[in-house]
């Protein structure tokens, strides 16, 4: 493993925001997340931060008298949701460009803040943050040291891209195999969890050696890359050369399909921006063109352009949830939108399987499906409460109640 980043040694004497993690016991609909399982009328126990038992009340004994009973009428209990691709320090407007290079490193963080309680309320405990700057490392050492509250954050710090390549003002550009090495050694050495490369926009970026150095580096230093990759060509060589997720993904080809296959390699689809940018009555609040919210609306009416990641999940690539969330007209709080037009399209089955994709998928996606993403004895207790049965329509998870992380109550 790399060396910690200078924060991890500081030695902290007492954290600015602590929570309690007494135990509590839920009862009512439980969706564990595991396969198809649904509990009608179920519990689930924690204590000290996790899960202590999942089952049927019926299997219920004597419930201790230190133990606080949640139980809402018509609700259901699942596992916290995690977004997988998401931008904390945007806010949504239209012109990213001018928020990035305009917004100091002070902004951005009250921005993370801002979003941070945001997702808490919407019932995501994790944030796979893919960068704007490098606040988000920053971020991450709040939640870390207790400093402020947030879901968990895995992070990018800078996206590294080609020098003026797809997104430079506000990633780290980088020209030749050794300055692509340096620039992951940065985000490592500041505390990154993850590597992200902007593989293309709408053309292929970076040079074979500049590719092969920047994957090569991330795995010498024991940390997964990712890649902003959303047309066959590119997505194929990326592949090829070993990444290992693919960010948003697009059209393919079968020999990329079964590329993809072979390899294991997910991808991270966000259909949020597209979703949200075609209501016009959401659009206008953030400053959409009216040319760019026609062109949405084309864009959600013809399913045909989605042909490729249908396919693809036909073959067996693993969907995973993300939204971009903080993209224009995407809030922090998107989740039902994204997930039910997962399902209209068919990248996901049904409503469990749309939830699977932003629970226990998400979360072995980031090697954490041992800890996190499903309800089960001895896992870490993050888990929500919403109003309704998500399994049955998925606008309940519009309707969060109760969020908690580590067995800590947030909202």
């Amino acid at each position: 493993m790399p060396e910690a980043p200078a924060w991890r040694f500081q030695k902290l004497i007492k954290p600015m925001f602590e929570v309690p993690t007494g135990p509590r016991l839920f009862k009512g609909r439980v969706v564990t997340a595991v396969g198809d399982e649904v509990i009608d009328d179920g519990f689930v126990s924690i204590r000290d931060g996790r899960i202590e038992a999942v089952g049927r009340a019926a299997e219920l004994g004597e419930i201790a008298s230190d133990v606080e009973v949640v139980e809402i009428p018509g609700s259901t209990i699942l596992p916290g949701l995690i977004n997988s691709h998401a931008h904390l320090a945007w806010d949504g407007i239209h012109d990213l460009a001018r928020q990035s290079l305009d917004d100091g490193p002070e902004i951005s963080a009250y921005k993370i803040a801002g979003n941070m309680l945001i997702s808490l309320r919407a019932g995501i405990t994790m944030v796979r943050d893919l960068g704007m700057n490098k606040t988000n490392l920053v971020a991450k050492q709040a939640v870390e040291q207790g400093i402020f509250p947030g879901p968990r954050l895995l992070v990018t710090g800078e996206s590294i891209v080609q020098t003026g390549g797809h997104t430079y003002w506000c990633c780290r550009e980088a020209s030749g195999p050794d300055e692509i090495r340096r620039a992951v050694r940065d985000q490592v050495r500041a505390g990154a969890d993850l590597i992200k490369i902007m593989a293309c926009h709408d053309l292929i970026e970076f040079t074979d050696e500049e590719l092969a150095a920047v994957i090569d580096e991330s795995h010498r230093n024991g940390l997964p890359i990712t890649a902003h990759a959303t047309f066959d060509a590119c997505i194929k060589r990326v592949v090829e050369a070993g990444i290992d997720v693919v960010e948003h993904g697009g059209s393919m080809s079968d020999e990329t399909i079964a590329l993809l296959v072979e390899r294991g390699v997910p991808i991270v689809t966000t259909f949020a921006p597209v979703v949200m940018q075609s209501q016009p009555e959401i659009a206008r609040k953030f400053a959409i063109p009216e040319w760019k919210i026609a062109e949405r609306q084309r864009a959600v009416a013809d399913k045909s352009r989605y042909d490729g990641l249908v396919r693809a999940a036909a073959a067996g690539v693993t969907i995973v949830f993300g939204t971009d969330a903080g993209s224009p007209a995407v809030g922090h709080d998107v989740v039902a939108p994204e997930l039910k037009f997962m399902v209209d399209l068919g990248v996901v089955k049904d409503n469990l399987a749309a939830i699977r994709s932003a629970t226990i998928l998400a979360a072995e996606l980031s090697k954490m499906g041992d800890t996190i993403g499903s309800l089960e004895s001895g896992k870490a207790a993050d888990l929500i409460v919403v109003d309704g049965d998500p399994v049955a329509d998925l606008d309940a998870l519009s309707r969060v109640v109760q969020t908690y992380v580590a067995g800590r109550r947030l909202v």
